[in-house]
């Protein structure tokens, strides 16, 4: 086959199994890029873009950003984190999230503790968003308001969170409002 004959999908495929990597990030592809380019000249250039869709279309992996890695590496842990259906749910969801952002930052996996932290800041927008619904009864309401500020405080202060929550649950407008709650004698 002659230069010619090939279609620009056939030379990154072929100029991608010459690399023979597993796993294409933004640095290989523009690897890749560059190869197609000295290989081919005119007819071997290509936009990273359009190489990613070639790639991912015959099923290998692409990964575009350290945040797509550690979504992919820690997806069972970012599974069905979140609840804030109660204050005792929110509270156990905050708990996971400490454990997990404390693990990754132990590990130095700091996308992975950045999705953390994006997980919080969309259960403090989800709470604060019911909290403002006019449809929602005014109990439920303040519920979610109380579990917006929850999220506020630990993504702002979380070494001093869980001191500030003792501290908050026993007060007594929490108490008045919500009522005891000990999660250490709560089942899960």
């Amino acid at each position: 086959m002659t230069e010619g004959t090939h279609t620009k999908k056939e030379l990154i495929v072929e100029a991608a199994r010459e690399l023979g990597l597993q796993k294409w990030t933004t640095a290989e592809i523009d690897q890749l890029r560059r190869k197609l380019i000295a290989d081919h000249g005119e007819a071997g250039k290509s936009s990273n873009e359009y190489i990613s869709e070639v790639l991912e279309a015959i099923g290998w992996k692409v990964q575009l950003t350290e945040r797509e890695d550690a979504e992919e590496r820690f997806e069972e842990e970012f599974d069905d984190i979140l609840h804030f259906k109660t204050v005792h749910d929110a509270e156990v969801s905050l708990t996971r999230l400490d454990e997990l952002m404390r693990r990754f930052q132990m590990h130095g996996e700091k996308a992975a503790v950045e999705r953390v932290l994006e997980i919080a800041r969309l259960g403090k927008r989800r709470a604060e968003m019911i909290s403002h619904n006019r449809k929602v009864e005014v109990r439920k309401r303040d519920e979610k308001r109380e579990i917006a500020e929850w999220f506020r405080i630990w993504l702002e202060t979380p070494d001093a969170f869980f001191d500030w929550l003792e501290v908050r649950k026993a007060s007594p407008e929490f108490r008045q409002k919500f009522g005891d709650i000990d999660l250490e004698s709560d089942e899960e």
